[in-house]
């Protein structure tokens, strides 16, 4: 009985956890009308010049999301994400572009705010549960769904999905989801051969709040800082991510 209700109480705590993360998901903008933020628009330089390994390009736009007021901890939690998307020499070598920037900045005599501390998952934290409902956020949807497809053939990722990218990564705060997915977006709109990826994180963002009309934005932000190129094959996937949601209406 004492574990049965230890068991019930965990899982409570796990979902006022997510119910926390989910509630400062929500972006600033909520009208259908509005479009993102500069900050936002920054991420979407930041994430998809990490993505891509175009350097130059990054500390350009990592100066311009300083100046914009991203935090210089927002900054590196899009970068340390990225790993999960991109690969660590993406993500590794967009660190060090930023340490240049930071210290380019420090002889220039700006002090950039370093903002909110990362946090950790409270100790014993079932990982698995709170990726999983982190999941299902980003989905959509109020009931687990059957394991399928690559969660049968290789469970492995699967869990490393839910415990380390959806719990460890996710569960740091700083960023809102919001904030993730477009960093995410940008990322795999950045790359080739990540469409159906980014079909599911498309949806993802909208399900935490991105509008349609900051998603129309953040294709323009990639078409004018990116290429035409990956922001035609973004806007197909995206009419895609559209059609879906229009059936289940």
């Amino acid at each position: 009985m004492k574990m049965k209700m230890a068991s019930m109480l965990a899982s409570a705590a796990i979902a006022l956890l997510c119910m926390v993360h989910f509630a400062k998901a929500q972006p600033m903008n909520t009208a259908q009308e509005q479009t993102l933020d500069a900050r936002q628009e920054k991420i979407v330089a930041i994430a998809a010049f990490t993505a891509n390994g175009d350097l130059p390009g990054l500390k350009t736009a990592l100066n311009e999301g300083l100046d914009a007021g991203l935090t210089v901890n927002e900054i590196k939690e899009i970068l340390i994400q990225m790993y999960a998307y991109t690969g660590f020499p993406r993500s590794l070598n967009g660190i060090h572009a930023f340490m240049d920037v930071m210290a380019e900045r420090e002889g220039k005599g700006i002090s950039d705010p370093a903002g909110e501390v990362p946090a950790a998952l409270p100790a014993g934290t079932d990982r698995d549960e709170y990726g999983e409902r982190v999941r299902m956020t980003l989905s959509g949807v109020t009931a687990r769904p059957p394991e399928s497809g690559y969660q049968l053939f290789t469970p492995g990722i699967d869990t490393f999905l839910k415990e380390h990218l959806f719990a460890d990564i996710f569960g740091r705060g700083v960023l809102d989801y919001a904030s993730r997915e477009i960093a995410t977006v940008s990322a795999l709109a950045a790359l080739s051969g990540t469409e159906g990826q980014l079909l599911f994180h498309m949806g993802a963002a909208m399900n935490v709040g991105v509008t349609e009309s900051q998603m129309k934005n953040l294709l323009s932000v990639l078409n004018g800082k990116i290429g035409p190129k990956e922001a035609e094959t973004a806007g197909k996937v995206y009419a895609r991510v559209l059609e879906n949601r229009a059936k289940k209406r």
